[in-house]
């Protein structure tokens, strides 16, 4: 039985709603979380961007819930202040605190003034960043110079239990790549095809962990309004790499998708009125060997949506 989760989109949602969001979540039933980790949104409709490591404090002490997050160490964070902090939250939370360390968007990172290197070298980049983690939680005093650069680093309190360190990927070669050093994998929504062809690259390659999966999808009464709400929320994430990962500012995102058709924005966001099929997608997707789910319904009033699937899609897909 796969665990489901609840995705929580710091781009869409204040902090404060969005923790009294994932606290309905747990009440309704949900297993678990994740968070985003963004400095800007991706488009102004959405409108907000909390500090990711300081809402993860507040949830994980007024819920039971075990929580992930996406992050990306190397230029807007240092990978000691991302040891430290992951570090903080393992040792206070123990066993309840996972990240996944990626490579990072323009849109987040260019606020440090810095250029922003090509794909090849931010991958190798992401790579001494896990390192420099690892050894930190390992109680190690860490001195690198490479891509990063740290000096005499080592955390004061090391967690008993270490947080997992998760691959995010969207491609095949980043999830055979990442297979040398990640405790698991994790991925969002795709054609079936494709994310076989991800799972057998990660695994081929000596992968070990979960697999985890994200699911954007949009649900409401009728197709019409579920439509709409995927339209005016997420139609500026449904551009592909290396796209995404260069544009700078939200309104770039916006531009690049003004002309989206419902067709490009139905691959990129699941869109039913039918619980039912919502229920199907998501049992398609554990039989393809998903461990984990987290529903990420990219509308903004986030208790419709959770009391609607607690009752008649978590129980069907379980």
């Amino acid at each position: 039985m796969p665990v489901i989760g609840f995705h929580a989109s710091h781009e869409q949602i204040a902090p404060g709603q969005l923790l009294a969001d994932v606290q309905l979540a747990e009440q309704a039933g949900f297993d678990a979380a994740m968070c985003s980790d963004h400095f800007e949104p991706w488009a102004a409709v959405q409108g907000h961007s909390g500090f990711a490591w300081s809402w993860l404090g507040a949830a994980l002490a007024t819920t039971s819930l075990r929580f992930g997050v996406v992050t990306a160490p190397g230029q807007r964070y240092h990978p000691a202040i991302i040891a430290q902090a992951s570090g903080t939250l393992a040792s206070m939370f123990p066993g309840r605190f996972w990240a996944a360390l990626g490579s990072g968007e323009n849109l987040n990172e260019h606020i440090t003034g810095d250029p922003w290197p090509p794909k090849a070298e931010r991958q190798q980049r992401i790579e001494e960043c896990v390192d420099i983690i690892r050894r930190m939680h390992d109680g190690e005093e860490v001195t690198h110079r490479g891509l990063v650069t740290a000096e005499q680093a080592r955390l004061w309190d090391v967690p008993e239990i270490k947080p997992q360190l998760i691959a995010p990927a969207v491609s095949v070669e980043t999830a055979a790549r990442s297979a040398r050093w990640a405790d698991g994998l994790v991925t969002v929504n795709q054609p079936h095809e494709k994310l076989t062809e991800m799972i057998n690259a990660y695994r081929d390659n000596g992968g070990q962990g979960k697999l985890i999966l994200q699911v954007h999808l949009s649900w409401a009464p009728t197709e019409e309004e579920a439509l709409e709400i995927a339209r005016v929320q997420w139609s500026s994430n449904c551009v592909t790499p290396p796209t995404t990962w260069d544009l700078a500012r939200p309104s770039d995102f916006e531009k690049a998708t003004s002309d989206l058709s419902e067709e490009k924005l139905r691959e990129g966001v699941q869109i039913s009125a039918d619980l039912a099929v919502h229920a199907q997608q998501l049992r398609e997707y554990a039989d393809l060997g998903f461990d984990e789910l987290y529903l990420h319904f990219v509308g903004t009033e986030q208790k419709p949506f959770i009391e609607a699937f607690a009752q008649h899609v978590l129980p069907e897909v379980r």
